[in-house]
């Protein structure tokens, strides 16, 4: 058997649909998280008072150690909600996607590790010559796949599946390190009773699911019970979340259309994109913003490090970690794209907004002043990444256009697209030629429109 293996090829059909239905949630959360940081960034410029006065209202029950503030409640509590369906997209995608084959995994968890090792050195970097804060290497190390789509969407840039699957995976990657980041470096002192009691509550959920237990009014009031124990035993809330998430079986049985973590991650996605995401950008980016701010965000070594490592770190990470990991596990590049066409994924994945807002709240808790100037520094740095990574795809927009309406194409109107019936080597010889025909057709506009009119340029 061959070792070459193609890297970006065409996706099986059923992880295309599941990929399109998951992308289509994301996008319009992703939209509504650009709109609550629009709105956040208004509120608290235009009215400082009222918006830290409402961000900063506490509310629970301080009898079980949970009179928060709003804008805690947002990033503990409805972020865990975030979590919870990162964990079972990272379930799912061990056992039924692209993980599932350590070989296929390799080039995204490489990808994925390089391009959070590297924003982390950049950061480490500026502030070891600038004499900043290492507290904050963390911060530009997450992707927000939210709003790297909301970005596709705003530009009407259409990648096609296998890059778009790409960056999916990887941020399903990062979102696991990310996870084990949070749990390892920012738990405070233990409460080992706390504790032992959300490990209990775990087990009590994996016992009720092995015994397919089943009810929401079941379910609900146990997820907050553990929620609520892993809050107060100084391991970061949001845990609880990915633990429950991790448990669910995404595997389908005989007589299954759906496995139930699909099922479940199918009716939470939504109440996680459309509302848990958008509600804490709401009450974590609203920074105060002035031109010394701006300008500070570009002077101090810290919030530098910060944007060089979302937008030159995660790029030249992902790409330098996909390139080197092609090569030596000799996978080949789907012959309809270019090494180009990762790069410009790679720079997308330098937006990181919600992860890193979440990071950057927990690594200078102490130090509000200096937390509020590493939110508009990853505010900066996702803005240019994204400016950036825009520039990047519309290069090359034309052939995306061309190869989705390919990927789409059904002559025969039976629900499956033709390219899953014709067969790879067909596709691909017909991929060449219409990109062939194309680029003679460019060539000739361009030969065209270089000729002289009649009549020009002639002597008199």
């Amino acid at each position: 058997m061959s070792d070459h293996r193609t890297f970006l090829g065409r996706l099986s059909l059923p992880e295309r649909r599941h990929l399109t239905d998951a992308l289509r949630t994301e996008t319009v959360g992703g939209v509504l998280l650009l709109l609550a940081a629009v709105a956040a960034l208004v509120w608290a410029n235009v009215f400082h008072g009222s918006y830290e006065a409402v961000s900063g209202f506490h509310i629970g029950p301080a009898a079980l150690g949970l009179d928060l503030s709003v804008e805690h409640w947002a990033a503990d509590g409805l972020l865990a909600v975030f979590f919870f369906v990162a964990g079972i997209e990272l379930k799912r995608e061990l056992v039924a996607g692209e993980l599932r084959d350590p070989r296929a995994a390799a080039l995204p968890v490489v990808a994925a590790l390089c391009g959070m090792i590297t924003p982390a050195l950049v950061y480490v970097v500026v502030n070891a010559a600038g004499g900043g804060s290492m507290d904050g290497w963390a911060v530009p190390t997450a992707t927000d796949i939210a709003f790297a789509l909301a970005v596709l969407a705003v530009i009407g840039t259409s990648l096609p599946s296998a890059l778009r699957a790409f960056l999916l995976t990887l941020a399903v990657v990062d979102d696991l390190f990310a996870i084990l980041i949070i749990a390892v470096f920012f738990t405070s002192d233990l409460n080992f009773a706390a504790l032992g009691g959300a490990f209990a509550g775990l087990a009590l959920f994996w016992f009720l699911l092995r015994r397919e237990v089943r009810g929401w009014y079941v379910y609900v009031p146990l997820a907050l019970a553990i929620w609520a124990l892993m809050y107060n035993s100084g391991v970061h809330a949001t845990i609880a979340g990915v633990a429950m998430g991790l448990m669910l079986r995404c595997t389908t049985r005989e007589g299954e259309e759906h496995s139930p973590g699909e099922h479940i991650e199918h009716l939470v996605r939504p109440l996680s994109a459309g509302l848990a995401v958008p509600l804490f950008a709401l009450f974590s980016a609203g920074v105060t913003l002035s031109g010394e701010a701006l300008r500070d965000v570009f002077t101090q070594p810290v919030t530098l490090g910060v944007v060089l490592g979302l937008v030159v770190g995660k790029a030249v990470g992902i790409f330098g970690g996909t390139w080197l990991t092609a090569r030596f596990t000799r996978a080949e590049l789907n012959p309809q794209l270019a090494w180009a066409d990762v790069f410009a994924v790679a720079s997308l994945a330098g937006i990181g907004f919600t992860v890193s807002l979440l990071i950057g709240e927990l690594a200078f808790a102490d130090d509000p002043a200096l937390a509020d100037e590493v939110k508009a520094a990853v505010l900066m740095g996702s803005l240019i990444a994204a400016a950036f990574a825009t520039l990047l795809l519309k290069l090359r927009v034309r052939k995306y256009q061309l190869l989705v309406t390919e990927e789409d194409r059904d002559e025969d109107e039976d629900g499956i697209p033709d390219v899953y019936e014709e067969g790879t080597e067909a596709y691909h010889l017909r991929m060449a030629e219409i990109l062939e025909r194309k680029a003679a057709e460019h060539r000739e506009r361009a030969r065209l429109a270089g000729a002289p009119r009649d009549g020009a340029d002639r002597p008199a």
